[in-house]
C-alpha cells in the first residue's frame, strides 16, 4: 500500500541541501557532482589571483601581501578537498601542509635550512596531490565543458608551481645554483622569484636573465620543460578523445 503524499521523505529541490534520511555518502557524491565544474573555474581564479597578483605583491613587500597569498592559496587546497572523493589524496595534502606550517613556528628546533627543505617539501607533496584531485575532474568521463577546459589550465599551472618549490630546494641546499639571484634566505619574495622562472621553463619561453647551473638544477630544467610540453599534446588529445565519445554515446 502506498503512503500519503505527507508520509514521504522531502526532497530538496536544488539537491544540495542534505535529506533527513538517505545514504549520505551518495548524497556528498551527488553534491560534488553538482559543484565540480564551478569550482574549476574557481580554482582557476584563485590561481591566478596567486600568480599575477599576490605573488608580485610579496616579491614587492607590500604590506598584507604575505597574508593575501596565504588566504588564496589556503581558500584553493578548501575547494580542492571539498572535491576529493580519495582519501589518500586528502591525507597527501594534510600531511604537505603540516610540513609547510613546519617552517613558520618561531624559535622552533630545526635551523633554517632543513625547516626550508622540509616546508618546499610539504608544498610539493601538496600541490601534488591537488592536481591529481583537479586532473581527476577534468578527465573524468562526460562532456567537456568550459569548466573542464579552465582546470586543465589549473593543471598546468600547478606544476609550474610544483617545480618552483623544487627549484627552491636546490637554491636553498646550492646558493650558487642559479646565476643572476641572491643567496636564498626564506623570504616570502622567493616564492615569487622560482615561480617566474618555473613558468619561463614550463611554457619554453626562456627569457636568459635567470640561469640554472648546478647539475641538478639543469636537469630540473629540463624535465619540465618536456612535461610542459608533453603535457599540452596529451591533454589535447584526451580531452578531444572525451569529446567524441560522447558525442557518440
Amino acid at each position: 500500500m502506498q503512503g500519503t503524499e505527507s508520509d514521504r521523505e522531502p526532497s530538496s529541490p536544488s539537491g544540495l541541501l542534505p535529506p533527513a534520511s538517505a545514504d549520505w555518502w551518495s548524497w556528498a557524491h551527488d553534491v560534488q557532482d553538482r559543484i565540480r565544474d564551478p569550482s574549476l573555474t574557481l580554482i582557476l581564479v584563485l590561481e591566478l589571483a596567486i600568480i599575477l597578483v599576490a605573488a608580485p605583491l610579496t616579491a614587492l613587500g607590500w604590506p598584507l601581501a604575505e597574508a593575501v597569498l596565504n588566504t588564496l592559496i589556503w581558500l584553493m587546497v578548501l575547494i580542492i578537498v571539498l572535491l576529493s572523493r580519495r582519501r589518500g589524496a586528502i591525507v597527501a595534502i594534510v600531511l604537505g601542509i603540516a610540513l609547510t606550517l613546519g617552517d613558520l613556528s618561531p624559535g622552533g628546533a630545526w635551523s633554517p635550512t632543513p625547516a626550508g627543505v622540509l616546508s618546499r617539501g610539504g608544498t610539493i607533496l601538496a600541490f601534488s596531490a591537488l592536481t591529481w584531485v583537479v586532473a581527476h575532474a577534468v578527465y573524468a568521463p562526460g562532456r567537456i565543458t568550459s569548466h573542464r577546459l579552465q582546470g586543465a589550465v589549473v593543471v598546468y599551472l600547478n606544476l609550474a608551481m610544483i617545480f618552483a618549490a623544487a627549484y627552491r630546494v636546490i637554491w636553498e641546499l646550492s646558493p650558487t645554483a642559479f646565476s643572476n639571484v641572491p643567496v636564498a634566505s626564506g623570504l616570502p619574495g622567493e616564492f615569487s622569484l622560482m615561480l617566474y622562472f618555473s613558468l619561463t621553463t614550463l611554457t619554453t619561453t626562456g627569457s636568459g636573465d635567470i640561469t640554472p647551473v648546478h647539475p641538478f638544477a639543469r636537469s630540473l630544467a629540463n624535465i619540465e620543460s618536456v612535461v610542459g610540453q608533453l603535457y599540452l599534446a596529451i591533454t589535447v588529445a584526451r580531452l578531444v578523445t572525451l569529446e567524441l565519445a560522447d558525442r557518440r554515446r
